[in-house]
């Protein structure tokens, strides 16, 4: 169902600055970063794409508590999370299309990216590029950050109720980045902090 992939396969350029800062941490340690050391660079224009989860694995599967919302998933879904749960915030439609991909992402420890093309309310195709980048306490994946981009080429796109019922995706790609794991960014790392908090 997942593809194998290299970092090459993400098209956003700012998913790819966030792919690349996750991997420097990665390549220093060999192994998946703790969420503090997370520092992206020239991202505060970012903060509306992106989510912060907490990975409860006290059940199984795992729950994913948001503790920073996307307004741009907002937007798509038509209403705020007001710190649920994700599959209770996804819904009964859309969580058995989203949450296996979180599950991937937490089993495997690594980047996953997907793409999926969902229909907005004027009849245009939107994709949906989203990229999932886990970070570890040292025993498990205990956070996800999730970037969300939207992408048309009929240019406009309304966004709003994106991820309607009515609206289910249409999967284009399903991949983990576990392959060629080494940051392609030269130069200096001037880190900027995000809060998440």
């Amino acid at each position: 169902m997942f593809e194998s992939v290299t970092p090459s396969i993400v098209r956003s350029i700012k998913q790819k600055d966030l792919l690349n800062t996750w991997l420097r941490l990665y390549v220093v340690e060999q192994r998946i970063p703790p969420v503090a050391d997370f520092h992206p660079e020239r991202m505060s224009d970012e903060i509306p794409d992106l989510a912060l989860f907490l990975v409860d694995h006290a059940v199984s599967p795992p729950r994913l508590i948001f503790e920073r919302e996307s307004q741009r998933m907002a937007a798509a879904l038509g209403h705020s999370s007001n710190g649920r749960p994700l599959d209770d915030y996804l819904g009964p439609r859309m969580s058995p299309i989203v949450m296996p991909i979180y599950y991937e992402c937490i089993r495997r420890a690594r980047p996953a990216y997907t793409i999926f093309t969902f229909v907005d309310v004027n009849g245009r195709k939107v994709d949906y590029e989203r990229l999932l980048l886990p970070f570890s306490d040292g025993q498990h994946v205990n956070h996800i950050v999730a970037s969300h981009k939207n992408i048309s080429e009929d240019g406009n796109f309304e966004i709003n109720n994106l991820m309607r019922d009515e609206s289910l995706p249409v999967a284009q790609l399903l991949a983990i980045i576990d392959r060629d794991l080494f940051h392609s960014v030269p130069g200096r790392f001037n880190a900027k902090d995000i809060a998440f908090e």
